[in-house]
């Protein structure tokens, strides 16, 4: 067996093993696929039509990752589909590049209302853009996604502490890998976040146990 053949079957492995850590009502639309481009990110979602979304992985940096920090970093990506956070192609661009073509005609024939619909077409898009783009928006979303993976891991059999400790380590690997700065504030970041809910949750879980009847 050659490299290249042993390598593609591992891929492909690793994909069906991946799409077994989808919840059930996710897995008839939820798809599990490699990424083709040059130079993806690492992983994530895009949807491909209504009922249709596919979560892309850079297989070969996936390989540098543990199997423990793929999970959680997969289901991290799961939770943003339940969360209905992922990208879609949206209609801002074009409808920016429509309301500012008609502001630039309708300055030339001088028509009031028609320049106002443009402008105000204009403000609107572009304001659903800022809002897509937004930083602290983006790494909310981001937080949330993974305080709900840390409820799938669990979901999936981990034990609370080491979701928490999968998915942190997860992070200080991709902290190191990250060349880009803003991407790697954005992981340190969620770090942070993910340290003070890890505190919080095992504070509960103390007090919890004080709380049980001796038997």
């Amino acid at each position: 067996m050659t490299y290249v053949t042993s390598s593609a079957r591992a891929e492909m492995s690793e994909l069906r093993r991946l799409k077994t850590l989808l919840p059930p009502e996710l897995q008839n639309w939820v798809m599990v696929e490699g990424s083709t481009e040059i130079n993806p990110p690492l992983i994530r979602c895009e949807e491909l039509g209504r009922d249709e979304v596919e979560i892309q992985i850079d297989l070969a940096k996936w390989e540098s990752l543990a199997i423990d920090q793929r999970n959680l970093l997969f289901w991290h990506e799961v939770a943003r589909i339940q969360n209905d956070t992922i990208p879609r192609e949206g209609w801002e661009m074009a409808a920016l590049a429509i309301g500012l073509g008609g502001a630039v005609g309708e300055l030339w024939v001088q028509d009031g209302l028609l320049l106002l619909l443009a402008l105000g077409l204009c403000g609107i898009s572009g304001y659903r853009l800022w809002q897509k783009n937004n930083g602290e928006r983006k790494l909310k979303e981001s937080i949330e996604a993974d305080e709900k993976a840390i409820a799938l891991a669990t979901r999936f059999g981990y034990t609370l502490p080491n979701a928490y400790k999968s998915l942190g380590s997860a992070f200080k690997t991709l902290i190191e890998q990250t060349p880009n700065r803003r991407q790697r504030k954005q992981y340190e970041s969620r770090l942070q976040a993910l340290r003070r809910s890890a505190g919080k949750a095992k504070e509960k879980m103390q007090q919890d146990k004080g709380k049980r009847p001796l038997r």
